[in-house]
C-alpha cells in the first residue's frame, strides 16, 4: 500500500480511486440531495457535486472525510451483510483465516473486486476490530491494492492582459496628479481639520461605517461511532466519557517471550464507547504500524513525543483506568478528525 494512503482516511479516498466510477455514481445517483433533504451541508454538497460534475477522482481526493465515509457506506452496507452472514459466529472478532475465507467465499457467490474493495476500507474507515486483518488483504491481494491517490489541481483560468491606450495612460496619470495635488497641505480643496474641545483633542465623530454582522458560529456534530452488534450490547458509544483520553491497563495482543508473566501494560487510549464496569478503547502507542496512524492532539493532551492510534478496539476494566486523572477530553473537531 502506499504511504499517500496509510492512513484510514488515506485508505478510504483510495477505495474510492479504484471502484469503477460508473457503480460509484449509479449509487450516489440514488441519494435524494436536494435542498429540502436532511443531509448535512458537509455531505450534501459535495455529493451533489458529484452528482453534477460526474468526476469520482476529484471528488475522492478533495471531498470533506464526512462525504467521503458517507459515500463508501453507501457502496459498503450489502456486502457487509452478506459477509457478516459468512463469517457466522466469528463476525465480531475474525482472525485473518477466517476472514479470508469469507471474503473468498463472498467472490465465489459473484461479488466483484469493487464490493470487498468498498468493504474492506470500509471496515477501515470505522476502525472495525478486523480492520487490521483488512489492511494486510489490501496489502496482499493483487485483485485489491489500492492505487496511489492522484494530485488534482483546480484549473485556473488566466486572463488575457488588456491592452491599454497612450491616451487612456495620460488620463490615468492626470488623475493621479491631481489626487496629489489635493492632498498637500495648504490647498483649498483640502477639507477642514474639526474644531479641538478645551481638553486638546477633537471632538469624536461616530463613525457612518454599520457595525459588523455577528456571525453564528457553526455548530459541528461529533461523528457517531459504529459499533458491531456484540459491541452494542455490551458498550455505549453516548457514555459520558467517550472521547476522553486515559490511562488504561491495555492488555498484549501476543505473549512477550522476554516478560511471559506480564500480560499487559498501562499505555494512554482513547475512550471511543463505555458501560458501567468497562471501557472499549483504542490503545495509543509511541511506535508506529501499519494499523496505527498519528494521533494529532498528542501534545494538547499531555503525551512527550508523537504517538499513533491503533485501528484496534480493545475493552478494559475500569476499575484498572486511571479515571481520577484523566489525561484530556477530545474536541468534537479533534474526534472528527481521528481516521
Amino acid at each position: 500500500m502506499t504511504e499517500v494512503s496509510s492512513s484510514a482516511t488515506g485508505v478510504m479516498r483510495a477505495a474510492l480511486v479504484k471502484i469503477e466510477p460508473a457503480t460509484v455514481l449509479a449509487n450516489v445517483d440514488t441519494l435524494d440531495l436536494r435542498a429540502h433533504a436532511r443531509v448535512s451541508a458537509v455531505i450534501g454538497v459535495p455529493l451533489r457535486q458529484l452528482q453534477q460534475r460526474r468526476d469520482v477522482t476529484a471528488f475522492a481526493t478533495t471531498a470533506p472525510v464526512a462525504a467521503i465515509r458517507a459515500t463508501l457506506e453507501l457502496l459498503a452496507m450489502t456486502p457487509l451483510e452478506t459477509v457478516i452472514g459468512l463469517l457466522g459466529d466469528h463476525a465480531e472478532s475474525p482472525t485473518y483465516e477466517q476472514l479470508t475465507a469469507a471474503i473468498d467465499a463472498f467472490v465465489a457467490g459473484g461479488a466483484t473486486t469493487d464490493d470487498v474493495v468498498a468493504l474492506l476500507a470500509y471496515a477501515i474507515g470505522e476502525s472495525f476490530p478486523a480492520a487490521a486483518h483488512c489492511r494486510r488483504l489490501l496489502e496482499e491481494r493483487a485483485e485489491f491494492a489500492l492505487p496511489p491517490l492522484p494530485e488534482v489541481i483546480a484549473p485556473r483560468v488566466l486572463a488575457a492582459p488588456r491592452e491599454v491606450s497612450a491616451e487612456l495612460r495620460e488620463q490615468r496619470r492626470a488623475r493621479r496628479e491631481e489626487e496629489k495635488r489635493r492632498k498637500k497641505p495648504g490647498s483649498p480643496s483640502r477639507p477642514p481639520r474639526p474644531a479641538k474641545t478645551k481638553g486638546g483633542s477633537p471632538p469624536r465623530v461616530e463613525s457612518p461605517l454599520p457595525s459588523p454582522e455577528v456571525i453564528a458560529p457553526v455548530s459541528v456534530d461529533r461523528r457517531q461511532l459504529v459499533l458491531t452488534p456484540l459491541e452494542s450490547s455490551r458498550f455505549d458509544p453516548d457514555h459520558p466519557l467517550v472521547g476522553t483520553v486515559v490511562l488504561a491497563d491495555v492488555p498484549y495482543d501476543a505473549v512477550d517471550p522476554d516478560q511471559p508473566e506480564t500480560t499487559s501494560k498501562e499505555r494512554p487510549a482513547l475512550v471511543v464507547a463505555a458501560s458501567r464496569d468497562e471501557a472499549l478503547v483504542r490503545p495509543i502507542y509511541s511506535n508506529q504500524s501499519p494499523s496505527r496512524s498519528v494521533f494529532q492532539p498528542w501534545r494538547r493532551v499531555g503525551l512527550d513525543h508523537v504517538s499513533f492510534i491503533d485501528d484496534a478496539r480493545v475493552s478494559v476494566s475500569l476499575a484498572s483506568t486511571e479515571l481520577e486523572r484523566p489525561l484530556a477530553q477530545l474536541t468534537v473537531e479533534e474526534w472528527n478528525a481521528i481516521s
